[in-house]
């Protein structure tokens, strides 16, 4: 996909365009996103950086040293607390946006999830889905399914 896809916060200040391809999806079970989305898990979609662009208002940051001892910034809406985005200090060349952020949340489509030993029971996800307990290294490729590997640290 190479159209420009659009999304914003709940109350509208946010609004930001990205042009490119969508990436990656995935499910995080991590407690730390568990914390920022108030939801069982969080779904992020990988995106290139430099084609992301906030085009009205301005987002919020919060930066915390996860479990997994990298460095992430959640970014917000400063006026109604959506969360937006996610950057990770290690991978600057990369944004993670919030699936439930896109005006189309029906062009994302999670291909694993991770932290699924962290996992609450009472949400129900695909159990064909890949599944990680931990973090995990994805080589992304032409090919339909990508090449994930499990790197399981502590969070």
């Amino acid at each position: 996909m190479n159209d420009c896809v659009t999304g914003g916060c709940l109350c509208g200040f946010v609004r930001y365009e990205y042009s490119g391809e969508l990436r990656l999806a995935n499910y995080c079970h991590c407690n730390d996103c568990r914390k920022t989305t108030g939801s069982a898990f969080n779904i992020g979609i990988k995106v290139d950086a430099l084609k992301l662009r906030v085009i009205t208002g301005h987002v919020k940051s919060y930066t915390k040293t996860a479990g997994s001892g990298n460095t992430i910034a959640r970014e917000f809406c400063p006026e109604c607390g959506s969360p937006l985005f996610t950057r990770a200090f290690a991978k600057p060349e990369f944004v993670w946006i919030k699936a439930g952020s896109l005006d189309d949340p029906t062009l994302v489509k999670p291909t694993y999830q991770i932290w699924s030993d962290r996992a609450v029971p009472w949400a129900y996800i695909d159990a064909d889905l890949p599944s990680f307990p931990g973090n995990r290294t994805v080589v992304e490729t032409n090919d339909a399914q990508p090449t994930v590997s499990s790197d399981k640290q502590k969070q």
